[in-house]
């Protein structure tokens, strides 16, 4: 591979002069040259801080006897784009930031690359770019943020928001959550999507083992930076690539580590469109198939106690994957050139879960608190998927984080087509207790598929409807919600998908043990499953797409091109 690289920048002696233009000395020319491609930018708290890393890592690069090179693709975070429509080119800002990764490694021959993310789409944008362009990559997670007075971000934001929506906020109270509420950098404090990602990217082997949900603050992410640096330049001298290490098995194992912490729904969305670059298929129901074999292990927010810094204390994914380690693949290969069973031998003879334990100390926590035991665990797994005549293709359902109480539910539908007058109508006590939410035109090709958190926090804080409602929706998710809400319902609604179909007062029946979603009745009553199919042949003859809202740009062409929910939500 490296013979090709050097073969190909001697085609055109312009590219070494361009390089001779910048801080390249001649001697550099000959090096192994390293892409270092990060999404720094003053965009938010997660990736503020990678420039930091970035400097690491190429010093690590440097150290090797390589030449690195310095990229930019600044990501965004959802929490800017809260009530508002900046949260339709959420998602679809996976696609792009994975594009222009891609251009920035095929214009120019490199030997190998350095990816440095924290967050939500940024992580599975670098890890569809790594697969697509096939060189030696590591990836680079950018750690937790520091939790700020006893408790996290999504805590805080869904009372105030809501309180503050009634006018039920005094100012100071507000200010003080404004000034404490994200103290460092970092990836959000919670099991969110971004610390899922984080998570996945290690389980993956594409992360340096102990590197997920690492303290953005300390010294030690500095030194995990600096030795990506190095290893990459290991891997491009061995000649491993991406496909060499995203494996079905890995994928398998992945999705194993995903069950064991409760991660987040919008796994589902990236770990499919990482796989798909890979060139694999990845069947989201493996998600609940694996997961109904594997313990949830650990006791961290949004569904349990703890921040997701105590979890890397405790011992991070290397203690998970060496608690259900006879579930695994031990042989697949990783970015430390060397197989994850190999991994763990090692990194626990380094005493890396000693140094995490000694931090917990601090805290005065047991690691067993954060982290159980296989044996003192009665839960399996975290995700659902469901299928029924509401959505054939499947739905999700995050079950870890619903009271038993929802776990089979039967409701009248309340039935919006957007989130926004869902909200509202919560906000405004037109919602009854035991209903079942509809929101849809919200997948992927409708508005671009964006997350319901102001939602669904709406109701969790809302005492008359917590523990009551269901939400279903073609849309997705923050990582951070709570209670039954099912999303990537497909076929999505501006498809003609059946959630379209849906009427207010149809029966809706939630049944999580059996996996399934489904119209019961029709005006309040039940009825057999053929009236059903006889009426919603009658409402599909008459149905018309109502006028959506218009879209430009790069958001008009994602909602053209991209398929659904349950595929993956990339674009075709």
């Amino acid at each position: 591979m490296e013979q090709r690289c050097k073969a190909v920048r001697k085609l055109w002696a312009q590219g070494d002069a361009l390089k001779m233009g910048m801080d390249w000395t001649e001697e550099d020319l000959g090096k192994p040259q390293i892409m270092v491609d990060d999404m720094w930018g003053e965009s938010h708290p997660g990736s503020y801080h990678l420039d930091w890393l970035t400097k690491e890592a190429c010093i690590g690069i440097y150290e090797s006897g390589g030449k690195p090179a310095q990229f930019h693709v600044t990501d965004i975070c959802d929490g800017w784009a809260q009530g508002h429509d900046g949260m339709n080119y959420i998602l679809p800002a996976r696609e792009t930031m994975t594009d222009m990764v891609e251009v920035h490694a095929s214009v120019i021959p490199w030997d190998g690359i350095v990816l440095l993310s924290s967050c939500d789409k940024a992580i599975p944008a670098h890890l569809m770019a790594a697969a697509r362009m096939d060189l030696p990559t590591i990836h680079v997670p950018g750690g937790s943020m520091v939790s700020g007075p006893g408790i996290t971000t999504s805590d805080l934001a869904g009372p105030l928001t809501a309180r503050d929506k009634r006018g039920l906020v005094e100012k100071n109270e507000m200010r003080n959550f404004k000034l404490t509420g994200c103290p460092t950098c970092g990836a959000c404090q919670f099991m969110g999507t971004a610390s899922t990602m984080q998570c996945m990217s290690e389980a993956l082997g594409m992360a340096l083992p102990g590197s997920a949900l690492m303290p953005s603050t300390y010294m030690e992410i500095r030194r995990m930076a600096r030795m990506a640096g190095k290893k990459v330049m290991e891997l491009a001298e061995r000649g491993i690539t991406p496909s060499k290490i995203m494996t079905q098995a890995a994928f398998e194992n992945a999705i194993k580590v995903h069950a064991a912490i409760g991660g987040s729904t919008n796994a589902l969305i990236h770990m499919p469109a990482i796989a798909h670059e890979a060139g694999l298929f990845l069947d989201p129901t493996l998600f609940d198939k694996l997961g109904q074999k594997i313990k949830y292990l650990t006791n961290i927010q949004p569904s349990g106690k703890y921040v997701t810094e105590m979890l890397w204390f405790a011992g991070g994914i290397p203690m998970i994957q060496w608690l259900i380690k006879d579930s695994l693949d031990l042989d697949v290969m990783t970015v430390t050139g060397h197989t994850l069973g190999e991994n763990l031998e090692q990194i626990r003879k380094e005493q890396f879960f000693e140094r995490g334990l000694a931090y917990l100390s601090t805290y005065g926590i047991e690691a067993k608190e954060i982290i159980r035991q296989p044996e003192a665990s009665k839960k399996y797994g975290a995700i659902a998927v469901l299928k029924g005549n509401i959505a054939p293709d499947g739905a999700v359902v995050k079950y870890a984080a619903v009271v038993p109480a929802m776990q089979h539910h039967i409701g009248k539908a309340a039935v919006f087509n957007s989130e926004e007058a869902a909200q509202q109508a919560i906000i405004a006590g037109e919602i009854d207790q035991g209903d079942v939410i509809i929101i849809r035109y919200e997948g992927p090709k409708g508005s671009g598929m964006p997350e319901m958190l102001m939602t669904t926090d709406a109701i969790v804080f809302d005492e008359r409807l917590n523990g009551t409602v269901a939400l279903v929706t073609d849309g997705r998710f923050s990582g951070a919600t709570r209670g039954p809400c099912i999303g990537h319902v497909s076929p999505e609604a501006v498809e003609g998908g059946p959630i379209a179909l849906i009427e207010n007062g149809d029966l809706i029946e939630l049944d999580i043990p059996a996996r399934k979603l489904s119209v019961i009745g029709i005006n309040g009553k039940k009825t057999s499953a053929e009236e059903i199919s006889r009426v919603f042949a009658d409402r599909k003859s008459s149905w018309k797409l109502p006028k959506l809202a218009p879209k430009k740009g790069m958001l008009k062409r994602y909602t053209e091109h991209a398929v659904s929910g349950m595929a993956g939500a990339y674009m075709e």
